[in-house]
């Protein structure tokens, strides 16, 4: 940051403290830790007490892990686990933040219900300098899922949409990424429609995506960029539609930070590309054109009017609709979620939950991998060496201790093998966990799982068990 003079002159202090957990070991270590807080007592009883339901059942099925598992699961020592607890102790107020490396496993929800109970253990919720914050990846996922675009909505919303539009939704729920390729792959698409992503290049397995996609009779790219997934032959027709920027689309939009803020992102004037239109101009029209007798209510007259029915229809947006100049933001819920204990709930309060690692631990001649993103945006390679690790896209992130074990120098030849695929490329040696590898995103998609999702928020897990060999 060139405004700090210690970080333009050194760079960015990340941590103070590191704990040496392996991949997926998370939800093992956050047991260990909840199990120790509880305990020792160490837990804001009071808030507990008023706020929480669930916290008896929770401590005793905590309790009754051993050791030895929450060791072998998460790959950390019971030193550890008690060396973090004592910290949340000593610590007044912590924020919990949390991104991909939590969520993107086949047990990512269990793992922050885990991450949860520690946080609410010691009532780090609705106070000065306290809370619990999950990442977003782009500016527009959180904003885009809140006023309804997600695969899913609960019943109070859909019934705010039919009173709206005057028609029933359907009563079945749409589909994730993930599931709409694996439709593809049963046959089960006539057409798929796709707007500024490239399957092919973010998910598991993309072998099989490619023959997923390429098998779709009718497929609809609208995008601002061309992307290799949009040139995959099809079988009957690829149509290629070209899209705005958010900065080029007429009125502006907005986009929902981390902490809840809905910020106006104004037009910018300037050049423009050919016959390229908004995607909610292009959406609004065709659905128009499908279903005549709603055209009315799917023919905006401009991105202001969108806004006004964001406000209408969804309450927890109110304010958006006054954004119309640069700076205007609206935060929703307030400068502190729950800061009156009532919690969005059916009982009003927070819930503790019981959770157990999933068996998963690497064999004698097994690494857990991760898949890590380098300098990028989305799949969209800017630099061929990440810039933070100094890694080429094919180098093999190992510790110096397994390379030494292996007998492998900095630089050969090695070969990753899952049971999904083989990536071949360069022993690069790191400060990184022994047992565990990385590489980068998406060129390590061929070792994933397209079929190792979690359950409960059909995200894919973007890691792997794998085996190492030299490659002569």
């Amino acid at each position: 940051m060139p405004s700090v003079a210690e970080s333009a002159i050194f760079g960015t202090k990340l941590g103070d403290t590191w704990f040496g957990v392996d991949t997926g070991g998370d939800l093992a270590f956050l047991n260990g830790v909840f199990k120790i807080l509880c305990a020792e007592g160490w837990l804001d009883e009071a808030f507990i007490a008023a706020h929480t339901s669930g916290f008896e059942t929770a401590k005793q099925h905590v309790s009754a892990l051993s050791w030895e598992d929450l060791e072998g699961g998460s790959g950390t020592t019971r030193a550890d686990m008690h060396r973090f607890a004592a910290m949340l102790r000593d610590a007044k107020t912590a924020v919990f933040v949390w991104s991909m490396g939590l969520t993107q496993h086949a047990h990512g929800v269990e793992t922050i219900q885990a991450l949860i109970n520690v946080g609410l253990a010691r009532g780090y919720v609705g106070r000065e300098h306290c809370g619990l914050m999950p990442i977003r990846g782009h500016s527009g996922v959180q904003g885009g899922a809140e006023v309804g675009c997600a695969p899913a909505l609960d019943e109070k919303q859909k019934q705010r949409f039919e009173k709206a539009w005057g028609f029933a939704l359907p009563a079945f729920d749409g589909m994730t990424a993930s599931e709409m390729v694996d439709a593809a792959y049963r046959e089960a698409l006539e057409v798929f429609w796709t707007v500024g992503g490239n399957f092919l290049e973010t998910l598991p397995d993309p072998a099989a995506v490619a023959g997923a996609l390429a098998g779709i009779p009718v497929r609809i790219h609208q995008d601002i960029v061309t992307s290799s997934m949009m040139l995959l032959p099809p079988r009957d027709v690829a149509l290629l539609l070209p899209a705005t920027t958010r900065y080029e689309s007429p009125g502006g939009g907005t986009e929902t930070s981390t902490e809840r803020r809905i910020i106006f992102s104004p037009e910018v004037r300037g050049r423009r590309i050919g016959s390229a239109k908004p995607e909610w101009e292009v959406f609004g029209e065709i659905a128009a054109r499908v279903r005549p007798e709603h055209a009315p209510l799917a023919r905006f007259s401009s991105a202001a009017a969108i806004r006004q029915e964001i406000a209408a229809c969804v309450p927890l947006y109110a304010g958006i609709e006054s954004l119309r100049e640069r700076g205007q933001s609206v935060q929703w819920g307030g400068r502190h979620l729950f800061a009156d204990g009532n919690f969005a709930t059916a009982d009003g309060k927070a819930h503790f939950s019981c959770v157990s690692a999933q068996e998963r631990r690497a064999g004698p001649a097994e690494f857990y991998l991760s898949t890590r993103r380098g300098k990028q945006f989305n799949s969209m390679v800017q630099k061929r060496v990440d810039p933070l690790t100094g890694a080429a896209r094919d180098d093999v992130l190992i510790a110096a201790e397994d390379a030494a074990r292996l007998g492998l120098a900095d630089g050969d030849r090695i070969r990753l093998v899952s049971a999904q695929g083989v990536f071949e490329g360069r022993a690069r040696l790191a400060e990184i966990k022994s047992k565990n590898l990385e590489v980068h995103w998406p060129e390590g998609n061929v070792l994933l799982d397209r079929t190792a999702i979690d359950r409960a928020s059909r995200e894919p897990d973007y890691n792997a068990l794998v085996r190492l060999e030299p490659v002569p």
